[in-house]
């Protein structure tokens, strides 16, 4: 199978564009540009040691060529976060370009299948979707959607016009397969009529595969630690608790929006401290923020609000962090806090990495994010109500986040993901379309 991914990798980065880098790096690459490169998917292995797909993918994946060739279209539109989604001309030549180059791999390598990432409901992103719909879909047997922003069907019954919709159904509609990360985004994938559509949840590499040896006894023992000051007991640092275990580190991962809940964060940190100095209790809640922000009114706010008394001391913030840094920031905090009710937020990929590091979290029931956790997990609030926040982390200061570890074991690993992402795309190909 040859398959043109018409999607960007990072930068800027978010959630979309790492899960296409990982998709790319699952496959092999840019067949154009593979130097003899092994794609990941055949050699990941589950906890058991065998590899951790399908006998009958693992036979496919044991040949040269891998089964599904990729030609990356690297369709960047904007080098930062602050630059998604404005409107500059030269965007316009740059879709013309992508196009231009997309329609020469399919007439020189014979791609046949076209997988896209359409855009949330925003005009601008919408326009240049309806262009490039218009000049690639002629030359594509199969267009693959693979929803990653959600509720563009909804933004256009609500607030689209007659044309809109009708265009939009017209250009981006009927595809042979509509991808979903869980069952919220299939609504897009039902409105557009998609020929099939699949749940293929997201799946991140290990942040902690020495969690068992090294990780989860520090959880512990900070966790026994602070039941014990919330019992008045005294506690003292120990190799085993770390640092300052009256210290209950919370983490706030995501971009500094207030609707990715990041004012809730701090009105909860603020609020559950308030409560803590009522009881005469020794513990504290400390938090530390990492993302960048992409309006400056919000990144003003944030940092009048932080100055403030009850904040002042309590708050780091560290702006964006790579890979390694916070992958460090996953071990050495207690729990996240991410309160979201953002509009295009479609899977929430920041509490599958806490759960991977054993983390407790404190999250919402918005879209996806239900379907992430346990039926019974105690760390649900409502949006945009900090002092259930408040209330919420000081409950998660004595839960046992590393029971999270298993959930994500069973159901989120890199693997997982890209072993059903490959027989997805590949049943693409050979179903109606």
């Amino acid at each position: 199978m040859k398959l043109l991914v018409f999607a960007h990798t990072p930068p800027p980065h978010h959630g979309q564009s790492y899960m296409v880098q990982l998709l790319l790096e699952g496959l092999g690459g840019d067949v154009r540009h593979r130097q003899k490169a092994v794609p990941i998917l055949s050699t990941l292995k589950s906890p058991h040691g065998t590899a951790d797909f399908s006998p009958s993918l693992e036979s496919q994946l044991s040949t040269s060529p891998p089964p599904i060739e990729c030609y990356h279209v690297n369709s960047r539109y904007s080098d930062d976060l602050e630059d998604v989604g404005s409107f500059r001309w030269e965007k316009i030549w740059l879709v013309f370009r992508y196009c231009a180059e997309a329609i020469w791999c399919r007439l020189r390598y014979g791609v046949r299948v076209l997988y896209y990432v359409p855009a949330p409901g925003k005009r601008g992103a919408l326009y240049r979707d309806w262009l490039v719909m218009l000049l690639c879909r002629p030359f594509f047997r199969h267009v693959i959607h693979h929803w990653h922003a959600v509720g563009l069907g909804d933004w256009l019954q609500r607030d689209g016009t007659a044309f809109e919709r009708w265009l939009t159904h017209r250009l981006l509609g009927h595809p042979a397969l509509g991808l979903a990360l869980a069952i919220p985004s299939m609504r897009d994938a039902l409105w557009f009529r998609s020929d099939r559509v699949e749940i293929v949840p997201n799946g991140i590499p290990d942040p902690c595969p020495d969690f068992e040896t090294a990780v989860a006894p520090r959880r512990r023992a900070r966790r026994a630690a602070r039941q014990r000051l919330l019992a008045g007991e005294a506690v003292e640092s120990d190799a085993q608790t770390g640092p300052a275990p009256e210290i209950f580190q919370v983490l706030y991962l995501a971009h500094g929006l207030r609707e990715k809940g990041l004012f809730d964060t701090l009105e909860g940190v603020a609020g559950a401290n308030a409560l803590l100095a009522a009881q005469a209790s020794p513990l504290r809640c400390r938090l530390a923020v990492a993302g960048q922000f992409l309006r400056p009114e919000e990144e003003a706010e944030f940092h009048a609000r932080i100055a403030q008394p009850d904040l002042a001391s309590v708050v780091e913030y560290l702006g964006f962090v790579a890979s390694a840094e916070k992958n460090r920031r996953l071990r050495a905090s207690d729990v996240l806090c991410f309160p979201t009710y953002y509009h295009a937020e479609s899977f929430g990929l920041v509490v599958v990495e806490a759960m991977a590091a054993g983390l407790a979290v404190v999250t919402t029931r918005w879209r996806a994010l239900p379907e992430l956790l346990p039926a019974d997990h105690p760390g649900f609030v409502p949006p945009q109500q900090p002092a259930a926040v408040a209330a919420a982390l000081l409950a998660a200061a004595t839960q046992d986040g590393t029971v999270l570890r298993a959930c994500f074991e069973a159901r989120f690993t890199e693997a997982g993901h890209l072993r059903a992402l490959a027989a997805a795309l590949q049943q693409a190909e050979t179903g109606s379309g």
